[in-house]
Parts: C-alpha cells; structure tokens; sequence
C-alpha cells in the first residue's frame, strides 16, 4: 500500500496504533479508518502472496454453472467462511475467498472435493453478493425486490396499504402489489421475506440493526441463515409495516410490544406472531411463522422409536394421571403432545387445552388461550376446565406452584393430564415438581409417564454421504447407544451432510425428534416416595429397558437419519 501511494507513513502509523486498541487486522483497521477500500486492501495482499484478485469487473469472481460446484462447496460453508468456487480444470477448483491463510480451511476443500485448490482472492462484500446470485433458490424473491428498491431510490416512510385483504382480514401473499412510491418499496420487501421465508420451511425472521449493517435472518430447521439484508433506510418502514399488521402503536418505539398475524398464501393460512424489542442501535422484529399445512399430527412419523411410542400411547390410554413432557424451548414439545392428542381423539372423549400460545388448532378438540391480562391463568383456567367435564386436559407449561398443584388435584380427581416442564432431562422433572412444594408420595402415585425430547436435523436423502465412521466414533456409539446386543462395529456407516439443490445446498431437509420415554414403574414409584434420586431412577429405568436422549441420537445416526455431528450438538453425554 507505501508503495502504491494509498497510504503514507503516517496513516501507517495510526493504522498500527488503531489496531493494537481493537485487536483487528491492520488490512481492516486502515478500512475503518478509511484511509483504503475493502477492494485495495484484497489487492495488496494478492500482490503480497502472489494470488490473482477476483472482481466482477474483472469477469473472473463469475462461477460456472453448468459445473456442478455446489458438492464441493454448500452454501452453509461457502457464507460461513466467505468463499465462493469458481470453475474447475484438470481435477483443479478454483475458488475465490478473503483470507487466504486460513490453512485449516483449504484442507477442508481439498479432503471433500479431493482435487487441488488455485486460489483467487476477492473482497467479503463481493463474494456474499455473488453466493447469493449463484446458489439458486436462496434469496431470488428478497433480491428481486431489493434491486426494484434500488432502482427506484428506496426511501422510508409509511404508504397506503396496497395489498388485497382478504374478506376476513388476512392479508393475501398472492395478490400482486400496485404502485412503486417509496412506502410501497417496503410493503414489497416484507412480502417478499415472508415469501421466502415459507418457501425455504423457514419457522423464525429476524431483522436488525447494528451500528454499520442491517441483519436479515431465517431459521431452517433450527439453525440461521443469513439472506440479503434490505436498505438500511427502509428498515424503519418495514418494522412499521409489520407493526400496522399486527395492530401495534407505531409511535412507540422504546417498550417491546408483542403482536399477530394472518396471511394466506398458496390457499394455506399461516399465523405469524410478532416481537418488537428496542435495542441499543434501534427495533429489533422477530416474525415466527406458524404454518399449520406443515405441521402433521401423526406419531408414527414424528421420531418415536417403536418401544417409545407403545410407552407414551400406553399411558396417554389411562384414564387419570400426569404425564409430563420437557425439554428446552423450540424442541417440538408442543407438537408431540398434539399428536398424541390427535392419536387418542374420540367422540367419546371430552378433551380440553390451556396454552399460550395456541399454536395448532384442531378439531374435535376445546382450546383455550390463556389471557393473564384479564386473570385468565394457566391455574385459573384449570379450575374452571374441571366444570366442564373433561376426560383429557392439556396445559401448556407448568411455571408455577399453583398450576402444579391445580395439574396434580385434577390427575388425582379422575382426569388424564398432560403438560410440559422446562428441565434439561425427562427424570430431572421429578425434583423440580418437589421444588414447587408437591408431596412425594402424591407424585409417585399420580405420575405415570415421563418423557424429554431434543430435534435433530434430517440428513437431505438425495446428497448425503456414506462414510466408514473412525474408531473414536464407533466407540463413543458403542458407550452410549444403550443397545444390546451391541451393533456390529464392522457393519456401521454413518452418513455426512453434503448440499444439493433440493434440499438448499444445506445438507439437511426437515427435523425428527429424539426422545428419552421413562414409564412410571413400581420400582420407580418407590424411589420418588423415599428420596426422588435422579441417578437411581435413571439406574432403575434402564433395568427395565428404557434409553436416553443420547442413546436416542445414536440410533438414528445408525438408521442414517441425521449426523453425529447435529446429533452431538443437541444431546449431552449422560455418561
């Protein structure tokens, strides 16, 4: 850079300083101090390491694609780690990328791709616009519009609603906007995220700010992505836009504010609910989409192994007790609990729910959204429910002291109830419905089943990958996989994700739970009333045949669901 007259000795000198305070790069502190651009910085240390410097204006940063390029490089990768391949000649990928350094990365490209790497280097903001034209299916309908934007200026400011709404006031996704006046541009872009987001299976968008950038977000299949993030100077619309739908005060922009939403989109109503939160550098927007004609209520396909299954419907049979279903937020536990319902729904069965939300509404079945605002509590609630003759009762979340006892009272009176409780594991519930002042001998006579469950991701079936799993692996399986007879250590295969268009280039296509079931047996009973020790209920269960989480995982590892990597990742070792 001295020597191509960018900088001189004493922006050096600065530079050096600024970054010793901020412990960056000296290439990223002399851009923060806007002494050289992104693209002179990637130029300079091309010529520094003797590697070409890729652009679009150059026509070299334009990948081929009649190649096939995405096996070698998924899309996950490829954003994570700034890199884009490029074409591919005499069993070489070459591949553009922002540091040229990272060993540990090349190896990764050379040991799945298995060809020589020639490099190419390129600037961050240049290649996460080029991965986003070149993995088709990602980011089409967002940048349509976004470059639409661009054309037109962008702008904030709020508009006419334009949309068609339908007859009972959902807003009608297939219905083409008219007019191109600067709110409408932002009308635009949050149709289309939305779009997008249902497109891609997508259960959470997050939009936000940050001090230089504007963050737009999907979670798919419980891990986020970053898409094409929209203008800085539309965001503020966009937020009001979803606020306007949901029926929120957008003058207020200091308190969180929580809200929902109908849309209809390819004749299928989607609920999206809606938190705003005021952050440091402006509103953050979480939209969660909750698309029923996703969701399939059915047992039998949701992840139970066979015993697991016969355990929980054997006790969902009963005509009273407790069951308890845990795990973290986001597990499916709400899912679960639905298809059991749906599984034991009768003409002859009277069943209720309390939930906050109700997210899944079915039929044949009473449900009752809690409203504390006006004192409709969870245990309020379900002391009404028992004047109206239930055979069954569902209560979302057991938070409390009072709703624990009015669960228990009910299971004791003649009702079958269900819940869920926020513990790490299915047995660890038994301590915390001590803790919330429950008599031992009252919950060992009423509990009939406890259950945990974690999602996997599914490995996409058209691209993933068979693979001879190493010796560390197969003994790890062989630790914790609870199966006996043991698996035959010379018949395993594992499977890796790899990325194909049909599944996004992600590798993975959907999620399967894994559970840990634990029927309420005699010997079990016993150890609640005399000390509730978790360890021997966990010693006592496994007599009897039952496995947990971890065991769970390796069994659809071996079944070549998911990967042992996703499964590791949501399971803990109980060993």
């Amino acid at each position: 850079m001295l020597q191509a007259k960018w900088i001189d000795e004493e922006k050096l000198a600065k530079a050096l300083k600024f970054q010793q305070q901020q412990g960056c790069l000296i290439g990223e502190a002399m851009v923060k101090l806007h002494y050289v651009s992104e693209e002179q910085v990637a130029q300079a240390l091309g010529k520094q390491l003797g590697i070409p410097y890729a652009s679009k204006e150059n026509q070299i940063l334009n990948p081929e694609k009649t190649q096939g390029l995405e096996r070698y490089i998924p899309e996950k990768f490829a954003r994570d780690n700034a890199v884009i391949p490029l074409f591919i000649e005499n069993n070489t990928l070459a591949i553009a990328l922002t540091d040229p350094t990272n060993i540990m990365m090349l190896d990764n490209i050379k040991l799945v791709s298995g060809m020589e790497i020639q490099l190419f280097i390129s600037t961050k903001a240049q290649i996460l616009k080029v991965i986003d034209a070149f993995y088709q299916g990602q980011s089409n309908m967002i940048d349509t519009v976004l470059d639409k934007a661009m054309e037109k200026g962008g702008g904030g400011g709020e508009t006419s609603d334009s949309d068609v709404i339908t007859p009972d006031g959902k807003l009608d996704l297939d219905k083409v906007i008219i007019g191109e006046s600067k709110g409408a541009q932002s009308i635009k872009l949050v149709n289309a995220i939305m779009k997008q987001a249902i497109s891609e299976r997508t259960s959470d968008i997050h939009l936000e700010k940050f001090d230089e950038k504007i963050s737009l977000r999907l979670r798919i299949d419980g891990v986020l992505y970053e898409r094409s993030a929209p203008p800085k100077e539309l965001v503020d619309a966009m937020i009001s836009r979803v606020k306007i739908l949901s029926k929120l005060d957008i003058s207020e922009r200091r308190l969180p504010q929580d809200g929902s939403f109908s849309i209809k989109y390819q004749n299928r109503i989607i609920e999206i609910r809606v938190s705003i939160c005021p952050t440091v550098f402006g509103e953050k927007l979480v939209m969660r989409i909750l698309d029923r004609g996703s969701v399939e209520l059915n047992v039998k396909i949701i992840g139970f192994e066979p015993r697991q299954m016969e355990d929980f419907l054997k006790a969902a049979s009963a005509p009273n007790g407790l069951i308890f279903l845990t795990g973290p937020t986001g597990s499916g536990k709400t899912t679960t609990l639905n298809a059991v319902l749906n599984t034991i729904k009768s003409p002859e069965l009277n069943i209720m729910t309390l939930e906050d939300p109700v997210e899944i509404k079915m039929e044949g079945i009473s449900q009752v959204q809690v409203k504390p605002a006006i004192g409709l509590t969870m245990a309020s609630g379900l002391r009404s429910f028992l004047r109206q003759d239930p055979d069954v009762i569902l209560v979302g979340e057991v938070r409390d002291n009072e709703t624990a006892e009015a669960c228990l009272k009910a299971a004791m009176t003649g009702h079958l109830v269900l819940s869920t409780l926020h513990t790490n594991s299915a047995l660890e519930a038994v301590p915390r419905l001590l803790d919330m002042n429950i008599e031992k001998y009252l919950l060992a006579s009423t509990l009939l089943l406890l259950a945990a469950q974690r999602l996997v991701r599914q490995l996409c079936p058209l691209c993933k990958v068979p693979y001879k799993p190493p010796q560390s692996e197969i003994d790890q399986c062989l630790a914790e996989c609870m199966i006996n007879p043991p698996p035959d250590p010379a018949k395993m295969t594992f499977y890796k994700a790899v990325g194909c268009p049909k599944c996004n280039n992600m590798g993975y296509k959907g999620r399967k739970a894994i559970y840990e079931v634990y029927f309420n047996t005699d010997a079990m009973k016993q150890i609640i009333y005399k000390d509730a020790d978790v360890h021997k209920l966990a010693f006592e269960a496994a007599k009897g045949g039952a496995w947990n989480l971890r065991a769970s995982g390796w069994r659809k590892v071996l079944a070549g669901i998911t990967s042992v990597e996703d499964m590791l990742s949501v399971t803990v070792s109980e060993r």
